[in-house]
């Protein structure tokens, strides 16, 4: 189908949307009356800025200037514009024949189900859009149907797509897992913050079961509960491409905990687990324990807010400590108060597995006591440097095994550890990690290094001076 034809098919339904009232009015006036002769031939020899202000016309919206000016760009952001259906439609024609765009921003522009029937035509045409968000848009079931077809004929290029927030009750879970068993393209899916429930967690997991693309799924902040939870685990089982599964706020509990930990202990593909908000007690964390005991995959699991105690914090890291095979590199239980106990067996399990990092709410009487003063880590790293005449550069570069400017916070990490001519322990290392890596991008490059150092020689001065002046007043106070 050629960018003429199809724009005139938008045409069409933009008019079939008017009522013969409207259609009288239009014919009769002369500023709204495109007065083309030949519409499908006109469209067809238009393109960019000249037909999207065209069909800006045709459908009564006022063209977005911000979009005008970023046609062009590969990434296009039209967040919170409030475009509505029409103004989606009159994108949708503008963006047939566009071949730079392949990032598009949409969310919160209440397109409902008619701009997204717009949009998916467009997507049918348009083999250079690769990411889409259009979350937060009120689509509904008539927009997940049309949107699963589009999946179902693996016709569009999309790779990423963001349907956070739509609206999407039960029977829509089955339009999507449908749809998603046979489709080999898409990679990512954020299908966050709708109404799945146990039913709908069913249907998705005999998706994950037999789905061979999808890489990151977020089923966050639903309803899936424990059937819908096992389910899942039923499907994690399986599956050979899933790498990150976003579960958080779903309210499954210990059952859940309990499928996906057997689920784990087949699973050697996932990467990153979110289990948030769960319900999970200390008994569901010794259910989850079991499969990490085995899993020789897993990297980052993600147990906030959930109802643990030191107990099942012990739980988690001796099931890391048992499995000589363990990849992982971050548990995060930050609302969870541990002990000095606690800290004692992540200190040893630490020695093996040095990229761990555990990630808890603070220590328990900790308040009470004085707190410890230890040297500031970036100081300690830069008196050995002083020492032996090294530069920050030479220092980074040891680790920097690829030349990349770059270190993974796990390599980082596990290098640092596992070094001994710095004499830093695991808390003075966490220290410095979290000023290396405050936006928590997973990674350590030299400019943050650079940036420390920097940072802490303007503390240090600052220090001096304080102190200087604090004597000088002493002095006056002498004298």
């Amino acid at each position: 189908m050629s960018q003429g034809s199809l724009s005139v098919e938008f045409l069409l339904l933009a008019d079939q949307s008017n009522s013969p009232a409207e259609e009288k009015t239009r014919a009769d006036s002369s500023d709204t009356d495109l007065e083309i002769e030949d519409p499908e031939r006109s469209f067809a020899t238009m393109k960019g800025a000249e037909l999207y202000l065209e069909a800006c016309k045709l459908v009564g919206v006022v063209p977005v200037s911000y979009f005008l000016r970023n046609m062009e760009e590969p990434y296009v952001n039209l967040n919170h514009h409030g475009l509505g259906s029409q103004g989606a439609k009159a994108i949708a024609i503008a963006l047939v024949s566009n071949t730079t765009i392949t990032h598009l921003e949409l969310e919160d522009n209440w397109i409902l189900a008619e701009g997204v029937t717009c949009l998916v035509q467009m997507l049918r045409e348009n083999c250079y859009i690769q990411e889409l968000n259009i979350s937060n848009n009120h689509i509904g079931t008539e927009g997940a149907e049309a949107i699963s077809r589009m999946f179902l004929d693996n016709i569009s290029s999309l790779r990423a797509v963001q349907l956070s927030g739509n609206n999407f009750r039960e029977e829509t879970a089955q339009y999507f897992a449908e749809a998603l068993v046979g489709n080999y393209r898409v990679k990512e899916l954020d299908l966050s913050h709708n109404e799945f429930s146990e039913k709908g967690g069913e249907h998705l997991g005999q998706m994950l079961a037999n789905n061979e693309a999808l890489e990151f799924l977020n089923l966050s902040w639903n309803h899936l509960r424990m059937k819908g939870a096992v389910a899942l685990g039923a499907g994690l089982r399986v599956n050979g491409t899933l790498k990150i599964l976003d579960l958080s706020w779903n309210g499954f509990g210990n059952e859940g905990a309990l499928a996906l930990g057997e689920a784990l202990k087949l699973n050697n593909i996932l990467v990153q687990l979110d289990i948030s908000s769960n319900h999970i007690n200390n008994e569901g964390a010794g259910k989850l324990a079991k499969g990490l005991e085995v899993n020789g995959n897993l990297k980052i699991l993600k147990l906030s807010h959930n109802p643990l105690t030191v107990e099942g914090a012990v739980a988690l890291v001796t099931s890391i400590r048992k499995n000589p095979k363990s990849k992982m590199e971050e548990i995060n239980i930050s609302n969870v108060l541990v002990n000095g106990s606690f800290l004692k067996l992540l200190d040893v399990v630490c020695q093996v597995h040095p990229e761990l990092d555990v990630i808890y709410g603070g220590v328990r009487g900790f308040i009470s006591k004085k707190p410890e003063q230890r040297p500031d880590p970036m100081k300690l790293i830069q008196n050995y440097l002083d020492e032996h005449k090294l530069r920050l550069w030479d220092f980074f570069r040891n680790m920097d095994k690829n030349g990349s400017m770059k270190i993974p916070v796990a390599e980082f990490r596990k290098a640092m550890m596992q070094q001994s001519r710095i004499p830093l322990d695991r808390a003075q290392i966490g220290e410095l990690v979290h000023k290396l890596d405050r936006h928590r991008t997973g990674m350590v490059d030299y400019r943050s290094l650079v940036d420390t150092q920097k940072q802490m020689v303007r503390d240090q001065r600052w220090q001096l001076r304080r102190e200087e002046s604090r004597q000088k007043k002493e002095k006056h106070k002498c004298e």
